[in-house]
């Protein structure tokens, strides 16, 4: 079992930056693929991007390749979605979420993740 936890939202200009953590507990951290997931008011939640439990494999929604990079740091237990050149459509609450472990299946669909984070609100100002 891994429990999640998402930091570094915030307001910011369209255009801007900002660098979202996801900081899991646990010594098996390694084991887990984790993804990231946003949905906005009135919206169902959408894939944004994941990386698989070895790190060598990245995938990301149409809305933002080419502008978020995800990247893990296994010494550190996290997960980093740095996000750039940010629209107002960015506008949403930012989840990170993990599979089972040593999950190998795809990594699109919400329904393959047992653990989600809290959330973190991420708001984009035009």
């Amino acid at each position: 079992q891994v429990q999640l936890v998402e930091s570094g939202g915030g307001l910011v200009q369209a255009g801007g930056s900002l660098r979202l953590s996801c900081a899991a507990s646990g010594r098996t951290f390694s084991r887990y693929a984790i993804g990231w997931f946003r949905q906005a008011p009135g919206k169902e939640r959408e894939f944004v991007a994941a990386i698989n439990w070895r790190g060598g494999s990245t995938y990301y929604g149409d809305s933002v390749k080419g502008r978020f990079t995800i990247s893990r740091d296994n010494a550190k237990n996290t997960v980093y979605l740095q996000m750039d050149s940010l629209k107002p459509e960015d506008t949403a609450v930012y989840y990170c979420a993990a599979p089972s472990q040593y999950y190998s299946g795809s990594l699109y669909p919400s329904y393959e993740y047992a653990y989600w984070g809290q959330g973190t609100q991420v708001t984009v100002s035009s």
